[in-house]
């Protein structure tokens, strides 16, 4: 009903019976072809992962701890590399750490001894070299105010809460201006509150700017706010025909108006079969059994 692909063949191929890599045909702004990850030779995380994403598109990915997810936005921004595979992002070959990819953790990662300011001020330098200081000031307070911070700008992250914290990671990572956001369960460790909150200032600096971004989540209700498509990822697992590979079994279509809200969602038509339908994935078929 949702799927834009079609689902993985029920008998997935066993490892020996993975094809070798052949000329690829999608197209798109980020273009994954073929992508695989063993850390074991004869047992992959995943194997034959292909998507891709469109210029200004929101695509979020679902699964059950350990199929992979993290692996494969580490390749995407070049911090780890697959066993097999490609990834073509704006015509280029990804071959390493860019900073036309803007990564957030679940982790802040902010410089404990550096004020908010100091902070993107950093990576704004590193992006522009050339930049003076005045310029570079005009920028950060810009991206700052995106987020609602321009309050605590001279504060050092010691004197912030944490979804302030995770704010100036998210206005760091979008002063930079990249191609591609990614984003690995950026709200995860924040109260259900903060985290409604920083969704809401996510999706008006999306809309605003326009950024592609390819997002972990664990959190089905944030996949359907945020995404235009969610990809559903199953583990890999032992099979009475050997061991299969995880990998992206189900790519859905978020059928929603793309102007949906927290407070509207659970109203909107298609909502509770769209939530039921991934649920029923991450219940029942996630683990490819």
């Amino acid at each position: 009903m949702w799927s834009d692909v079609t689902q993985r063949a029920a008998a997935a191929p066993k490892t020996s019976d993975v094809p070798q890599r052949k000329a690829t045909t999608v197209t798109g702004f980020l273009q994954i072809d073929k992508l695989s990850k063993a850390y074991v030779p004869a047992k992959p995380v995943f194997a034959d992962v292909s998507f891709t994403l469109d210029k200004g598109e929101f695509v979020c990915i679902i699964g059950h701890s350990g199929c992979g997810k993290t692996t494969i936005l580490n390749v995407l921004a070049g911090l780890d590399t697959a066993t097999s595979g490609n990834v073509i992002m704006d015509g280029r070959e990804v071959a390493g750490p860019s900073l036309d990819r803007g990564v957030v953790f679940q982790s802040h990662a902010l410089m404990p001894w550096l004020t908010v300011r100091q902070n993107i001020a950093f990576a704004v330098k590193s992006r522009w070299p050339e930049w003076k200081a005045v310029p570079v000031d005009a920028h950060v307070e810009k991206f700052v105010a995106l987020v609602g911070l321009s309050p605590a700008i001279d504060k050092k992250p010691s004197q912030l809460s944490g979804g302030m914290k995770q704010r100036v990671g998210i206005a760091r990572a979008f002063s930079i201006q990249p191609k591609m956001l990614l984003l690995d369960e950026p709200f995860g460790a924040l109260d259900a509150l903060t985290r409604g909150t920083i969704q809401d200032e996510l999706m008006a600096i999306v809309r605003q700017t326009q950024q592609t971004v390819f997002m972990i989540t664990h959190d089905v209700d944030e996949a359907i706010l945020l995404a235009d498509r969610i990809l559903l990822m199953s583990n890999g697992n032992e099979t009475p025909e050997g061991y299969r590979p995880g990998g992206i079994a189900e790519v859905v279509v978020n059928p929603l108006p793309r102007e949906r809200t927290r407070t509207s969602l659970h109203h909107l038509d298609g909502y509770y079969p769209l939530r039921n339908h991934i649920v029923d994935f991450l219940v029942t078929r996630a683990k490819a059994h």
